[in-house]
């Protein structure tokens, strides 16, 4: 089995790279833009994995269904109704 590299590495290689394509011009909101980014593409993967059965991804996640669907509704990635 191949080794992960820890979500951390992952995260501050792509932030060391989106700097540097920067160059000179200012950053900003980087802290939604990441946490934005982190949170609905977890949210997708694990709803994969789960095979779309929110009370599993809800535990595979460590919060309560309720939770999961307000971020799954919050992140358009699935409907209010």
């Amino acid at each position: 089995m191949n080794k992960i590299d820890p979500i951390d590495k992952c995260i501050t290689a792509n932030l060391d790279a989106y700097f540097k394509e920067l160059g000179d011009a200012p950053a900003s909101n980087v802290w939604n833009m990441v946490m934005d980014g982190v949170e609905k593409a977890m949210l997708e993967k694990v709803m994969a994995y789960t095979n779309g059965n929110q009370s599993k991804a809800a535990e595979v996640l460590g919060i309560t269904r309720n939770t999961l669907r307000k971020k799954l509704i919050s992140n358009h990635l699935i409907d209010a109704s």
